[in-house]
Formats: C-alpha cells, sequence, structure tokens
C-alpha cells in the first residue's frame, strides 16, 4: 500500500509528463493507494499546495542546493518540492519526518542515489526555516516567484491594476476555498440541509450573500446522502450569482448555450420553482450525459439537451445564458494547474466569444436577457467582448457588469454582464 507522500509524487509526476488535471489524477491515485481519510487529506494538501507554490518551490532549491533545480532530475525535484512544501507550509508535520520520509521516497523511487543531497537541501531548508530564498526586486519577478504564478500574468494584470491589489489577487489563488453548496430549493431549505450536514460531521457556513448556499468543509460532500437523493449540488458563488444576476423566472423559455458542466441550467431550474423550459446545449454528447444524470438526481425535469456549437443555436428564448469557452483564470485556487497554460492560444479566445454572444444575440427575443459570462478576470476577454458586441449591437444595452475576485468577494474571479435587448 502506498503512503500519501508517494500517492502526491505519482499524481505530481503524471501531471508534469503528460499534463494531466490534478483532480481526477489524484482521486484515482488515492483510490489505487487505498489511502483512509487522513491520508488522503494529507495527500491532497500536498499536491495542490505543491502545484500553487511550484516556482516558490524551485527558488528554495536554488537557495540551497549546489545543482540548480532545472538541472537536477525531474524525479528528484518533484521529491525536493513536495517535501520543502511540507517544511513550509505544514507546520503540524515535524521536519525530521519530512526529511526522512524524501530520503525514503527517494529509494523507493529509484533514485536513492540522490538521497545525500535531498537530505542536504532539505535539512538546509528547514535550519532557515524563517527566512524566504532571495527573490528578485522587480515587482513582476517577485510576485512571479513568491505567488508561483507565470510572468506574462502577473504583467498582464499589472497593466489593468495597481500592484498591491494584484499581490492580493496572487495571494487568494493560493489559500484553500471552502466548498460551496447550493440548496435544492425544490427539495429542502437551506437550514434543514446545514442541519442535515453538521449531523454528519461537516463545517457549514451560510454563505454571506446567497440565502440558499452553504459554505462547507469537512470530507467527501458528494459522498453523503443529501447529495444522492438531490438536495443541493457544488457550485461556486460566482456562477449562482451570474444566475440570479439573469433574473429567470418561474415559466420562462431559457437557452443555456455553454451549459456543462450544468451548474447554471440546475440554478435556472431552480429559480425558476421547475416550470418553464430550458435547453442546455454543449458542443459533447458526453457532458450532456452529465447534466441529465445531475437534472434526474435534483429532480429537474424542465430542463432538455442537445449537442451544437453555440455559433450555430437558434430559436427564441426569454433568456440566454452564455458563459462561453475562456482562460479560465478565475479558478486559479481550485485548479492550480491552470496557472501553467501556454498563453499562446489563449490570445484567440476573444475572437471565439464574440463569435458566440453575436450569434446568440439573434436568439433572445426583444425585451429578453442575453447572459454572458466567464470565468477568467481578463479584460480583453471580458469588458473588451462586450465593448465589441455592444458596438456592432445597438439594440443591447448593459444592464448590468461587473467582475468578482477571491479577495474581495470570496468567489471564483468571474465576470458577469446582463444585456438587455431593446422592444
Amino acid at each position: 500500500m502506498s503512503t500519501a507522500r508517494e500517492a502526491a509524487l505519482a499524481v505530481l509526476q503524471k501531471w508534469r509528463t503528460n499534463g494531466a488535471w490534478s483532480e481526477p489524477a489524484l482521486n484515482a491515485a488515492i483510490q489505487r493507494a487505498g489511502l483512509d481519510r487522513r491520508d488522503s487529506a494529507l495527500c491532497t494538501r500536498i499536491c495542490y499546495g505543491t502545484l500553487q507554490n511550484l516556482a516558490l518551490l524551485d527558488a528554495y532549491v536554488d537557495a540551497y542546493s549546489k545543482t540548480p533545480a532545472k538541472k537536477l532530475e525531474p524525479k528528484v525535484l518533484d521529491i525536493l518540492r513536495i517535501s520543502i512544501y511540507q517544511l513550509r507550509f505544514l507546520q503540524q508535520i515535524p521536519a525530521h519526518a519530512a526529511v526522512n520520509e524524501a530520503v525514503a521516497l527517494c529509494k523507493k523511487s529509484g533514485c536513492g542515489r540522490a538521497s545525500g543531497l535531498v537530505n542536504a537541501v532539505l535539512r538546509r531548508v528547514s535550519e532557515n526555516e524563517d527566512q524566504l530564498p532571495p527573490l528578485p526586486e522587480e515587482a513582476a519577478d517577485r510576485l512571479s516567484i513568491l505567488y508561483s504564478h507565470p510572468k506574462w500574468l502577473v504583467e498582464l494584470l499589472l497593466k489593468e491594476h495597481d500592484a498591491d491589489f494584484v499581490e492580493a489577487f496572487l495571494k487568494a489563488n493560493n489559500d484553500i476555498p471552502a466548498v460551496c453548496l447550493q440548496t435544492n430549493m425544490l427539495k429542502i431549505s437551506t437550514e434543514a440541509l446545514q442541519n442535515k450536514l453538521q449531523e454528519a460531521g461537516f463545517t457549514c457556513d451560510l454563505h454571506p450573500n446567497l440565502p440558499d448556499a452553504l459554505l462547507c468543509q469537512g470530507g467527501d460532500l458528494a459522498g453523503t446522502e443529501a447529495f444522492r437523493s438531490g438536495e443541493f449540488y457544488i457550485q461556486d458563488a460566482a456562477a449562482r450569482m451570474a444566475v440570479r444576476a439573469s433574473d429567470v423566472k418561474p415559466g420562462m423559455q431559457v437557452l443555456d448555450a455553454c451549459a456543462a458542466p450544468g451548474g447554471k441550467s440546475f440554478a435556472a431550474a431552480i429559480q425558476m420553482q421547475n416550470t418553464g423550459r430550458i435547453l442546455s446545449c454543449d458542443l459533447h454528447e458526453n457532458k450532456l450525459k452529465r447534466i441529465r444524470e445531475g437534472a434526474e438526481r435534483l429532480g429537474i425535469s424542465i430542463l432538455e439537451t442537445k449537442a451544437l456549437d453555440a455559433r450555430q443555436q437558434q430559436g427564441s428564448y426569454d433568456v440566454v445564458l452564455a458563459d462561453v469557452p475562456c482562460s479560465g483564470l478565475g479558478v486559479i485556487r481550485k485548479k492550480p494547474e491552470i496557472r501553467y497554460k501556454d498563453p499562446g492560444p489563449l490570445e484567440n479566445l476573444p475572437k471565439l466569444q464574440g463569435e458566440i454572444i453575436e450569434n446568440l444575440s439573434d436568439c433572445v427575443l426583444p425585451g429578453g436577457v442575453l447572459l454572458y459570462s466567464t470565468c477568467t478576470i481578463l479584460r480583453r476577454e471580458n469588458e473588451g467582448v462586450v465593448e465589441a458586441f455592444l458596438n456592432a449591437r445597438p439594440d443591447y444595452s448593459v444592464e448590468e457588469m461587473r467582475t468578482l475576485w477571491p479577495q474581495s468577494n470570496g468567489t471564483d474571479g468571474f465576470f458577469i454582464c446582463k444585456l438587455r435587448r431593446s422592444k
């Protein structure tokens, strides 16, 4: 049976070698290793924490190793990364335990020859526990290393916001957010759901801005009886706020044009009291299958699905939800590997986003709403796309437009724009 550290190392190596997404790779590794709840939590924390702090961890290696990080054998570097993370960020783990486990990992991983180097580097890190490695003075370089975000992203954000704001955002991306649950008001009240989950051992607080949401911690919420019976679904508060902004009402005809994984369709159906009609579309049938399964679990009957490109959608609707494909840079705190995306292809996204809302704008009935949203914080994908759209479509006007930020709103980074078509 593998240990939590062995499982964490396997996940990071899988991500490094073939770009595997951390969440499914992590779940598979935990199951394969047969980890109990405590070790599963440790494995998860090590994986996400290491990905969140990769550049900083490598800076420690460069500061205390005679061989720089980029010249080390990748597997040895991975062992150093997860071990330095434990030494610097997991205070409950004794230093000697982290060092000894790292040496043991070297031997189990077939790189025992590096045990001496690993032992020496980690002891130097431990002896200098209150001291950061040397960091550059230039703002973009310093912030990029300190919070382990790519320099291109830090530079772009510094052009759009002041340094303190950017640093707060980068820091928030490395926090551990609570899981946000949306109550299925078709089946249960928020108070009753909170009581049920607390009795099951979870810590659940009412969301400060959403009366039908809970912020929870404590383990596998999807494994609870309340989840299986459809009394809640998991969705960040920002996405729920987008649906609230659309002002969908019972009896309306609604199109969710880029629906996967389905949370906004579910939120709309519950807000509509399961009356009216929702058409949930996505390019891929396998994603639509998951939406149908979710709707069935939640007891939602007004939802239909269809595999269709949002640029080819037709029909007439009171409300169109367009949560378009984007860079995803607003959800870094939940998916830390997103920060390491190749920036090149991301530059083409505004063109795609513009094509989508231009087509969908013709699907909105006179007087209806087009709700444009993204889970990114880049202006070129948000305000820039909306401005270009409005220049071409004078029959639309903005009723609400805002960007949510993790450091100030406690949500994912998220853009919401409510556009009203003239009557």
